[in-house]
C-alpha cells in the first residue's frame, strides 16, 4: 500500500465562531458547508435551550460533525458580567458545567468568555482575573484554548476589518511564528457579525483568499496540538 504524502509546510488555520446559536449562525454554516472546510462552533448553553431556532442551529452543527466541532462556550456568557463572573471561580465553574450538561460535547475543550485564556498540555496564558477558574477547569479535565487573531466588530456587530486585511493578517502571523503553537492559527469570529448577505460576503471572501495559499490547511480545534485527553 503506498505511502500518504504529508505536506511538511501545511500550517493549520482553525476557524472559530463564537457565542452561538445566534442570528448568523447559520450563515457561518452554510459558508463553510458550501467551502467544504472545517470550523469550531463554541456555544452558549443559554443561547441554545431558551429556543427551538437555537436548537435547530446547535443540532445542524451536530449533524455535520466531519466539518464542525461543537465546544463549550459557558452557560450563561456571565450575562456580560465578566468581573462578577471571574472573581466566584466556583459559580463561573459551574456555569461551564451546566453547558457541559445542555451542550453535550463530545469533547473536553472550552474557552472563557470575554477573555484570551489557553491552558491545555502546551499553551498556557491566564491573567490574574481568570487564573482561579483555570486552574478549577483544568482540574475538572477541560482545555481552554483561546485565539490567535481576532476579527473584530463595531458598535453595530459588523466586521471591522477587511477580508483582505484578515488573510494578510493570517500570512504575518503564521510567517514571524507569532501564534501561541508554531504553524498552527486559531482566529476568532462572532456569529452576529455574519447575519446579513453583505457580512456574509466577506466572511465568503476571508475563506476564498486562505484557501488560495497551498499550505493552509483547515482544521478543526479538537485535532489542535496539546489537548488533554478524557474529562468529558
Amino acid at each position: 500500500m503506498p505511502k500518504l504524502m504529508v505536506d511538511s509546510l501545511a500550517q493549520h488555520i482553525y476557524l472559530s465562531f463564537d457565542d452561538g446559536p445566534l442570528p448568523g449562525t447559520s450563515n457561518c454554516i452554510d459558508i463553510c458547508i458550501k467551502e467544504d472546510i472545517a470550523a469550531t462552533f463554541f456555544e452558549v448553553g443559554l443561547h441554545q435551550s431558551r429556543s427551538h431556532y437555537g436548537q435547530k442551529l446547535y443540532n445542524r452543527i451536530l449533524d455535520n460533525k466531519n466539518l464542525f466541532a461543537l465546544c463549550n462556550h459557558s452557560y450563561s456568557h456571565a450575562l456580560g458580567k465578566y468581573l462578577d463572573f471571574y472573581h466566584q471561580p466556583d459559580s463561573a465553574l459551574f456555569d461551564f458545567i451546566k453547558a457541559k450538561r445542555i451542550l453535550k460535547p463530545d469533547n473536553n475543550i472550552a474557552r472563557l468568555p470575554g477573555n484570551n485564556a489557553w491552558n491545555t498540555q502546551d499553551a498556557k496564558r491566564a491573567s490574574g482575573l481568570v487564573r482561579p477558574l483555570v486552574h478549577k477547569l483544568d482540574s475538572a479535565g477541560f482545555n481552554i484554548i483561546g485565539w490567535d487573531l481576532q476579527w473584530q466588530f463595531n458598535r453595530y456587530g459588523k466586521p471591522v476589518q477587511s477580508p483582505e486585511v484578515i488573510a494578510l493578517l493570517v500570512d504575518s502571523l503564521l510567517a514571524n511564528q507569532q501564534t501561541k503553537t508554531k504553524n498552527h492559527l486559531v482566529i476568532l469570529m462572532h456569529d452576529h457579525m455574519f447575519r446579513t448577505p453583505e457580512d456574509s460576503l466577506k466572511l465568503e471572501k476571508m475563506i476564498a483568499l486562505l484557501k488560495m495559499r497551498p499550505h493552509y490547511r483547515f482544521d478543526k480545534l479538537t485535532s489542535y496540538p496539546g489537548l488533554k485527553r478524557g474529562g468529558y
